[in-house]
């Protein structure tokens, strides 16, 4: 309803602006009165607030999160803070710079202000007047700012706190949350999420790749409490809301489908290195024509090993290839899966995708030469087993069958 002003300094101005919708005789001055003695009113409830919370310091509100429940299948606010506190531990070594015992206290403070008078009266201002309080009380100001950030990004235009502390914090507690709320069975069913896990995961997300930290997921979810069953469908939700987030940037959606497709991927900035590399080399002429020959070595696969009811999936005989053009694309797929197995354990996925689109010209020379199903069975057999080594090996790059176009 009211409009805060400032100065030219950007610091906090003695005025406000309001809106009615209404002309009055005495052009609003009976208006902007009543408006005053109104505000004048809250700011000095603020004002008894701020003068009765602090005097009792912010940690010993910590015990008064008993009797506050986060849960009625989950618990108090007090347990919550203890596995925060737990998971900030575990959180610690992977992100660079962080205070553990700062990491700690803040750990323990972010929810205290939920107990003021202040938060009571005016929730909006939870996390930020535990800042105030926790320097009030000679707290380190990382501690305090690590209070004040733990709730973000609350949304999509919200900023990504940075601060070591306060992004330990921030995801700690959104773990927290969302691996309590899997475990009780309470996960968001179509457009209903009353617990608003998805924004806690798009914060998660956010929180990770806005930083770059290479953390494990699956190993902080089991840190956080949740099984293997848990953690494979947190993941599972993870990917889907990823596709969701990078859609809405413009990014294609099936490229990150075809990288977390390879399983066993819970290190998103190492997922969008590859989405980032897929996405170039399918947008140059050799990634598009590979693009083009593996869905073709699919299919004529797809197709022959429902007819026949078997899987082509041995490795070809060399000495059963009977054009040199056979050969020639065997060996050059050995020569490439050799070097990109270098070029993957170094996570040079750019580097890997190049050498990957050396293979275009003996694809090529291949279908232009070769005829897959041939007369003799054992000379098919062989061909059909070759392309099956095309596939797998572009399949250890991504899952080349989820990439449209």
């Amino acid at each position: 309803k009211y409009f805060c002003l400032e100065d030219l300094e950007g610091q906090l101005a003695p005025f406000f602006v309001m809106v009615a919708n209404i002309a009055t005789a005495d052009q609003g001055a009976a208006i902007v009165a009543g408006n005053e003695r109104v505000l004048r009113a809250r700011l000095a409830d603020a004002k008894f607030f701020w003068d009765q919370d602090r005097r009792e310091a912010l940690s010993s509100r910590a015990s008064a999160l008993k009797s506050i429940t986060f849960h009625a299948k989950i618990g108090t606010l007090h347990e919550k803070v203890g596995r925060i506190q737990t998971l900030a531990v575990e959180l610690y070594r992977y992100i660079p710079d962080a205070d553990c015992d700062k990491l700690r206290s803040a750990a323990q403070l972010c929810k205290a202000d939920l107990t003021t008078e202040m938060v009571g009266e005016f929730p909006d201002l939870q996390g930020v007047m535990g800042r105030y309080y926790a320097l009030n009380d000679g707290e380190a100001p990382e501690v305090a700012q690590a209070i004040a950030e733990h709730y973000a990004p609350k949304g999509p235009g919200d900023d990504c706190p940075s601060a070591p502390e306060s992004v330990v914090i921030a995801l700690a507690d959104k773990i927290d949350t969302l691996v309590a709320f899997w475990t009780i069975d309470e996960k968001p069913t179509g457009s209903k999420d009353p617990f608003a896990l998805r924004r806690a995961t798009l914060g998660v997300i956010r929180l990770i790749l806005e930083n770059e930290l290479r953390l494990p997921l699956a190993k902080v979810f089991v840190a956080a409490g949740a099984n293997g069953e848990i953690v494979s469908d947190l993941l599972n939700f993870f990917a889907d809301r990823l596709k969701v987030h990078l859609r809405e940037k413009g990014a294609r959606h099936d490229l990150v489908s075809a990288v977390f497709a390879l399983g066993n991927e819970d290190d998103l900035v190492r997922l969008m290195a590859r989405v980032t590399a897929l996405g170039e080399f399918i947008d140059s002429e050799d990634g598009t024509n590979l693009l083009t020959a593996y869905k073709r070595a699919a299919n004529i696969l797809r197709i022959e090993e429902k007819k026949d009811g078997v899987s082509y999936t041995e490795a070809p005989d060399a000495k059963d290839f009977a054009q040199t053009k056979e050969n020639a694309l065997h060996d050059a797929i050995a020569d490439v899966n050799g070097r990109t197995s270098k070029a993957l354990k170094a996570e040079s996925f750019r580097e890997a995708m190049a050498i990957m689109s050396t293979l275009r010209q003996p694809v090529d020379s291949f279908f232009d030469h070769v005829t897959v199903n041939a007369e003799d069975a054992g000379v098919r057999k062989n061909r059909l087993n070759l392309l099956s080594e095309i596939r797998d090996s572009l399949d250890r790059i991504a899952d080349f069958s989820k990439i449209e176009g």
